[in-house]
């Protein structure tokens, strides 16, 4: 396998885009990433696209000919592929992305995420994203995603001892880097006391604690390390991309505190880049709600099971601690369109490994972690980057 490197990024504000439509928005942070690799469309070998559920947001499918078309790159009949994993389709689309080029198969790809949330109400929404759940017995009976991580907050709190406190510190730190993140939905600190008073989505969860609706997009161009070497600019490598699965449902699962594939995907990806977690300087965690943050950094194994609460109230995940997680304001504040989620937080890691960061840099950082899951955990993605 070759080495892949990552050239060029691109990314769209998220939030609620009423003027924009989706293939705006793919094209957008299509085109920004290449300009930002040096490269032109005669480059291109191959475009990869992850989206969840454009055909029931906007009644629109295959997504990667829709935005090569708009591109105008259909005349050059591009392999274009549209990847779907519940909210893990950038990662998905990433993965497939760079086994193209570390096979050999391709020597330039564009790979993005996009998705359009906010042409349809709140209750429409909730329920699409419920499909990533199981749906004969599951969202048949009116589970939604967050009423599942609930369940798994409460189960938490019965056998660690986790606080309500414990876990409005994670959406207190995520919308303080958020501040600070030019691409951020929401951009501006919150309150320990607000996220607490928040109104009640699901208990334990307020609306603090939970991800947004969001619009949005990300690309990147990945290119082999040969084809690199010849382009601009500071590049960083892809160390590893792994995955592993789990059941769909919930209840057919070993734990409710945890997710196994998170474990495992994190296990391959180590062994895939000969490092340590104790070399890894910072992390992106899917973080769709803050539950889901203190379980990422436990089955991540950077502290033990049940210990996630007590770190993240120690400062430990916080800019200057000992690892700095969701440096973008993660899901929480940087926003959650389905499909961009993935490639947004590989955007973080390189921005990180790059040195331009700004306001949120991680110093000295030279080796960065993203990790994307799929509905329930039935789906987890890790990707280790680091310092070319």
């Amino acid at each position: 396998m070759r080495d892949v490197m990552v050239v060029g990024t691109g990314i769209t504000p998220f939030g609620e885009l009423w003027e924009h439509s989706l293939r705006d928005l793919g094209i957008r942070a299509g085109m920004e990433a290449i300009r930002d690799a040096g490269i032109t469309s005669s480059d291109i070998d191959a475009l990869f696209v992850g989206n969840m559920a454009a055909g029931r947001l906007i009644d629109q499918t295959h997504i990667g000919a829709l935005i090569a078309d708009f591109a105008g790159l259909a005349g050059r009949n591009l392999p274009t592929v549209t990847i779907e994993g519940a909210d893990a389709s950038g990662a998905a689309a990433l993965h497939h992305a760079y086994l193209s080029v570390a096979s050999g198969l391709h020597d330039c790809v564009v790979v993005g995420g996009a998705e359009k949330m906010t042409d349809l109400p709140d209750p429409e929404v909730t329920e699409i994203t419920a499909t990533a759940l199981d749906q004969q017995w599951e969202s048949f009976f009116g589970a939604t995603l967050f009423s599942m991580y609930a369940m798994m907050a409460r189960r938490h709190m019965h056998e660690f001892g986790t606080t309500r406190e414990q876990l409005a510190r994670v959406a207190v730190k995520n919308h303080r880097n958020g501040a600070l993140n030019p691409a951020a939905q929401f951009r501006r600190p919150v309150r320990p006391e607000s996220v607490l008073e928040a109104a009640e989505v699901a208990d334990p969860l307020g609306m603090l604690d939970c991800a947004p609706i969001s619009d949005g997009a990300a690309a990147v161009v990945l290119c082999s390390a040969e084809r690199a070497r010849r382009l601009p600019g500071p590049q960083v490598r892809i160390a590893a991309s792994a995955q592993a699965g789990d059941t769909l449902s919930l209840s057919s699962r070993r734990s409710l505190v945890g997710f196994d594939a998170t474990s495992v995907a994190m296990e391959r990806a180590l062994k895939l880049a000969g490092r340590s977690r104790k070399e890894v300087d910072f992390a992106e965690v899917h973080d769709v709600t803050t539950i889901s943050e203190i379980m990422a950094i436990e089955d991540l194994g950077f502290v033990k099971k049940g210990a996630g609460g007590p770190a993240t109230a120690s400062g430990m995940t916080a800019p200057g601690g000992e690892l700095p997680v969701n440096t973008s304001g993660g899901l929480k504040a940087r926003g959650h369109p389905l499909g961009a989620t993935g490639i947004a937080q590989i955007i973080e890691l390189v921005l990180q490994l790059q040195g331009k960061a700004e306001e949120r840099q991680v110093p000295e950082a030279r080796v960065g972690l993203a990790h994307n899951v799929g509905g329930c955990g039935a789906t987890a993605f890790v990707h280790i980057l680091e310092v070319a």
